[in-house]
């Protein structure tokens, strides 16, 4: 299996390449924690902020996650790198400065907030900020080491000028521009966002950027009620089992890393799909999930392309069962990273 090797400190991600900055300035990351050369997992304790009584985003997931996996024996500390707040400047390779200032100093008005899901508040900007800087971290680190996971991240349904769906900052979309706007010639990234919604944000931003390919397999029947042209969207039927979807997936996956030939994947992952889920209307199960994830990263890295993963969308009024079930992807992950030798 081909992978990346590390070219430079894991201390010194995202600064060494500054003086090639195209854009996107005043990003850079930083390892907060011991050196470890397993699969790297990227978290922040501000991927949590408070929300009112009885919320339907199950904001305490990203807590339990991490608790699951260093509880589980999954990862050990060593493997967690700490991302750095997404700056204004790094957000505004994809978000208007108009939209940015409102997010910024409160100014959404009370219609733009029913349409994101979320209240105001100073805590739901930091936290949106520090996700998107995570996954574009993990994304930084992935380019170094071939594999890596956020336990956060998949805000796909933002777009430039507004947010939507629980999704405020386009976090896939800031990862592709940032590192394309630090190479040159651009690098190309392949979004494989496998959310049981369609990635209709994502899909508006890079609908003219010849440099990306997004392909969104969703339920067709499910939010959002208006879908964007992604450059290949595969919509599938309420009730859909892990056999039929995954041979979904197969048919497309492959045929798109030889055409597309990416430089890099970014991957949503959410659990959406399972039958359990409250958003869902499919029927996936634990192990349909895992199957899933495995395939999908196995598929890319077992071709020397390296792939940054989140965790998408995924609810329950459960939380310890909704965590253990984005913590498949991370358990996917470290299979993929210890058969690879990586």
């Amino acid at each position: 299996m081909t992978y990346i090797t590390p070219m430079f400190s894991r201390r010194t991600v995202g600064r060494l390449l500054g003086a090639a900055f195209t854009s996107c300035r005043c990003f850079h990351t930083e390892l907060v924690g011991q050196e470890s050369s397993a699969l790297p997992i990227v978290h922040h304790s501000s991927y949590a902020c408070e929300l009112p009584a009885n919320h339907r985003f199950p904001m305490a997931k990203f807590p339990r996650l991490l608790h699951f996996l260093i509880k589980d024996q999954v990862i050990t500390e060593k493997q967690v790198w700490v991302p750095e707040i997404a700056s204004e400047a790094l957000l505004s390779c994809v978000h208007t400065e108009e939209y940015l200032n409102n997010l910024m100093n409160g100014t959404i008005n009370e219609r733009e907030q029913r349409r994101t899901g979320f209240p105001w508040s100073e805590g739901i900007v930091t936290r949106c900020r520090y996700e998107t800087g995570g996954t574009v971290l993990a994304a930084e680190v992935a380019l170094q080491r071939g594999l890596a996971c956020s336990t956060a991240g998949g805000t796909h349904h933002a777009f430039p000028s507004y947010g939507s769906g629980f999704c405020l900052l386009n976090d896939l979309a800031v990862a592709a521009k940032y590192l394309m706007g630090i190479s040159s010639p651009k690098r190309k990234v392949l979004i494989v966002d496998l959310d049981v919604h369609q990635g209709d944000g994502t899909a508006f931003i890079f609908k003219e950027e010849p440099c990306v390919f997004t392909f969104s397999v969703h339920c067709g029947k499910n939010f959002p009620l208006r879908k964007q042209q992604s450059d290949l969207d595969i919509s599938v039927d309420d009730g859909l089992e892990d056999k039929e979807y995954l041979s979904t997936v197969e048919a497309h996956l492959p045929w798109l890393l030889e055409t597309f030939g990416p430089d890099l994947v970014l991957y949503d992952a959410g659990v959406d799909p399972h039958w359990e889920d409250e958003l869902g209307r499919l029927r996936l199960t634990d192990q349909g999930l895992y199957q899933r994830d495995l395939y999908v990263m196995k598929t890319v890295v077992s071709r020397g392309v390296p792939v940054a993963a989140v965790i998408g969308g995924g609810y329950s009024r459960d939380i310890d069962k909704l965590a253990l079930r984005h913590s498949i992807l991370h358990r996917a992950a470290t299979q993929v990273w210890r058969e690879g030798g990586m």
